[in-house]
């Protein structure tokens, strides 16, 4: 997808502005914009299999796992760790395409946009609970500017990780990945502290039990799609008159049938995070939980405004 030509230039990252209110050889070539993180990857992987490098250092590990083998155990035990090898250098070719490829379409994603690309592992502000979980968080292929919600963020891979010690001292690491869109809309936090519309995944009538322990407090509404959906939180010196406006009728209908399976957005201070779990790799689910966050920023900022 080309940028459209009144898109504006590559803005810069949360913060800097707040959201407004609304009223040739053989080979086959890849994909001129590909469209997900495996497009490129058959290309890739070719090249590499054919490389005089892989080529040489493919057949040096498989003759030297036959002779070694055979010398230690048999020609039965030779042709299997020449095998072995054999598998070893195609399973290594085959993740190096896969990252090129990943490399590919997030670069292309991002020209393809107008957004200013950050590959490598970088942080995010710890604005919201879900941005200060576990015991280390990192997020990747961040891009800001422009996004096709058309509102000035930030979207990107984010990791926490979390380590757990067992009875005997073994350490274990549990990965959480998700992909989250940032979006600052300053004027809400004049209005609430906190919003976290959250993606329900206990038992409803566990509900009155668990908010004895919370310090935010619970928005009820009547809507059973909604209920089934979410859970929504606000905070506890915030005004639920206003949520309740927040929530408007449009906007319920919005999040039940329209957003994105496994939706949900956390703001903190004027700072939005809209995610979903898992890491994102291709153009169409990326566009649509970006408009669907610039959703989320413009109704935000449209009720702030009332």
């Amino acid at each position: 997808m080309s940028t459209p030509p009144d898109r504006p230039a590559s803005q810069p990252p949360p913060g800097a502005e707040p959201v407004a209110a609304i009223a040739g050889s053989g080979e086959v070539a890849p994909p001129a914009v590909p469209l997900d993180s495996d497009d490129t990857r058959g290309v890739h992987f070719r090249t590499l299999l054919r490389s005089p490098v892989t080529l040489s250092l493919g057949a040096t590990l498989v003759i030297g796992g036959l002779v070694a083998g055979t010398l230690a155990a048999g020609i039965g035990v030779g042709l299997a760790a020449a095998a072995a090898a054999a598998i070893l250098v195609v399973s290594v070719a085959y993740v190096i395409a896969s990252g090129r490829a990943r490399e590919d379409f997030f670069g292309a994603y991002a020209t393809a946009r107008g957004l200013d690309r950050t590959s490598g592992r970088t942080s995010l502000p710890p604005s919201t609970p879900l941005l200060r979980k576990g015991d280390r968080r990192y997020a990747e292929q961040v891009m800001n500017g422009a996004l096709p919600g058309g509102a000035p963020g930030a979207i990107g891979l984010y990791t926490y990780e979390v380590k757990t010690t067992d009875s005997e001292g073994n350490t274990d690491t549990d990965y959480y990945r998700f992909t989250v869109v940032l979006h600052d809309v300053p004027a809400v936090a004049v209005r609430c502290s906190d919003v976290y519309c959250q993606r329900r995944e206990g038992f409803r009538f566990m509900d009155a039990a668990e908010d004895v322990f919370r310090r935010m407090q619970r928005l009820e509404l009547e809507s059973e799609a909604l209920d089934k959906r979410y859970e929504i939180f606000f905070g506890a010196g915030d005004d639920p008159v206003w949520m309740k406006r927040l929530f408007s009728p449009s906007f319920i209908v919005w999040l039940t049938t329209e957003a994105p399976d496994g939706f949900a957005f956390e703001l903190s201070a004027g700072s939005l995070c809209v995610n979903v779990k898992g890491h994102y790799d291709d153009a169409a689910r990326l566009d649509r939980l970006c408009g669907a966050a610039g959703v989320v920023a413009r109704r935000l900022a449209e009720e702030a405004s009332e």
